[in-house]
Parts: structure tokens; sequence; C-alpha cells
């Protein structure tokens, strides 16, 4: 009898196990959806968020809900969403500096990148572009590259922290020129940007979309584009490749995971409904204007693009020999 009860018991935990699966997957979703930012309000990371949020809902017809949890270098967030329920009621907008250089910088964060993650799809991606400041005398990427290699160890370049994309960016330039250049951190880009054009620091390579006014203000110089193409946003400002230094790209990217474990089809479904807001006319009149680019991927191809930046942070972060704690 005994026997027969736990069987039946296991047999009826199966079942309930299973139709909540299948209502996972079949009528998903029901309620609203929390897309966890794991910065404050402003900011890349939030742009993006709140660039997709309102088409993401009407495609999914449930609102989207964003929740700013901020803290630890993007730690907080992350963990929350890594462990909030695989039912697809929880998704992570994930900036690439974190995806790919936290588990390099600091140890025990308590999440891993490719067990605790999976790739969704992409919302935007970002274009750094090199800025210089007044205080230094070169108005293009050649002169620059001129004038570092003349000033070894004395160019300055600012960042938003030790081992964000622009302390990376800044550590790949220096080795792409082969003479270092001084790294300046900042606590975020705002007060990295008042620092450049005040002449206090020389260059910073940045998104435009936090350098735009600036820019139009005549306070800072665009030397190049740091991507493939050019930005409809700065349609005279070169590429790299073009103004000399082919093969340096800084492209921070900002995608949509869910917790490891998430039922394919919500994936597949939440991957579609990121896929349809990218042809939005409103959602490519902001992208366009801010200088982020849209760039729909499938989930198995933003897995893969993640996995690769995951390897090559990692390898920069310990060869530069950088360390949060």
């Amino acid at each position: 009898m005994k026997i027969t009860r736990r069987l039946l018991l296991a047999t009826t935990g199966l079942a309930v196990a299973g139709q909540a699966h299948a209502q996972t997957e079949t009528g998903w979703p029901s309620r609203p959806i929390t897309l966890v930012v794991p910065n404050p309000p402003g900011g890349g990371t939030d742009f993006a968020a709140r660039l997709f949020q309102e088409a993401l809902g009407q495609a999914l017809g449930q609102p989207v809900v964003i929740e700013n949890r901020s803290g630890g270098n993007g730690n907080v967030g992350i963990l929350a969403a890594a462990r909030a329920a695989p039912d697809g009621y929880t998704l992570l907008l994930q900036y690439s500096g974190y995806h790919g250089a936290n588990t390099a910088l600091m140890p025990d964060i308590g999440w891993d990148p490719n067990r605790d993650l999976a790739a969704v799809g992409m919302a935007t991606i970002a274009p750094h572009v090199i800025f210089a400041g007044p205080g230094i005398p070169v108005s293009s990427l050649a002169e620059l590259v001129g004038h570092i290699r003349e000033n070894p160890g004395r160019v300055t370049y600012a960042s938003a922290g030790t081992g964000s994309i622009q302390n990376i960016a800044g550590l790949q330039l220096a080795q792409r020129v082969g003479v270092p250049m001084l790294h300046v951190p900042y606590r975020g880009a705002a007060p990295a940007l008042q620092d450049v054009v005040g002449g206090r620091v020389d260059i910073f390579i940045t998104t435009p979309s936090s350098a735009m006014s600036l820019l139009q203000g005549g306070q800072l110089k665009a030397l190049a584009v740091a991507s493939e193409a050019r930005l409809p946003a700065l349609p005279d400002v070169p590429t790299t490749a073009e103004a000399g230094l082919p093969g340096y790209t800084v492209d921070a990217w900002f995608a949509v995971f869910a917790p490891a474990g998430t039922p394919p089809p919500v994936i597949e479904k939440v991957n579609a409904a990121l896929r349809a807001a990218t042809r939005n006319p409103k959602v490519q009149e902001v992208a366009a204007a801010s200088g982020v680019v849209l760039r729909p991927l499938t989930a198995a191809e933003m897995d893969a693009l993640a996995r690769q930046d995951v390897e090559t942070l990692t390898r920069v972060v310990r060869e530069a020999g950088l360390r949060l704690e």
C-alpha cells in the first residue's frame, strides 16, 4: 500500500509539473512581465529597456514592467534575474560589459554567464566613438595615433570605471598603437565627460548617445566610429577602418536574457517579439537619433555572440590584470 501510494504521489506530482510546464509554454504570458535592468535609470541599459518596453508589451500581449535593480557593478540585478523562476515572467536586459567581464573582474559573484542565463535576443548595439577633448591637439584618428606614439604613457583616456567597456577599449587602442596610455577611471560616464570637456583628460571612447549634446555644442571632437559602418546620427564621422585603423571595433550590446531553464517556446516567443519591435517605426526613429543600431538575432545567434564575448573580455581583463573587489 505504501509503495502504491508513493507511486501515485510521484505520478501525480509529475502530472502537475507537466501541466504547469505545458501551461507555461502554451498559455504564456498571462500576466505582466518584469524586465530587470541592473542599472539605475538613465544610461545605455536603461535606454535599451525603455526603447523596447512598449513595443515588446504590444507584441506579447502583456505589459512589460521595468525594474531597475542597480549595485555591485550590475551583479545585484543580474543575480536576482538569474535566480528567478524560469517561467518567462522575469527577464533581464543585460549589458555586454557585465556579461563578458564581471566573472573575471570579481571572484565569487554568484552567477555564471554561460550556466545561469539563457540568451533570448538582441535589443541594441551601441558602437563606440573615439572622442577627443579640447586639451589635446588632434582633429583626426591619424593625428591621435601619432600623438600617442610621440607621448608614450602621457596621453590620458577616461572610463566609467575599472573594467568597464571604455577601460577595455582604451587598453585595446593602446595595444593596437603599440604605446601605453594612462587610464583615468571615473564613477560613470557623466563625470568622465565633464573632465574630457574641461581638458583634464584627453580622450574618451564611449557611446554617442551620452555625448551627442556636447558634440553638437562643439565641446568634443568625434574622431572615428569604432564599428564596421558609419552611424546615421554621425554621417560625417569615419569608421576606424576608414580612418586608418582597421580591425579596431568597440561595440557594446544590450540584450535580453532569461533564467536558465526557461522553456524554449517562451524564449522563441520573446525573440519573435524583439524582432518585431525592431521593425516598429517609432523604435527605429529613436534608435537612429541616439546612435544605436538595431540588429535582430535569433536566440542561437545571440547565445553564440555572448559566449564569444565572455571568452574575449575575460582574456583582456586577465591579461591587463584588472580586478574589482
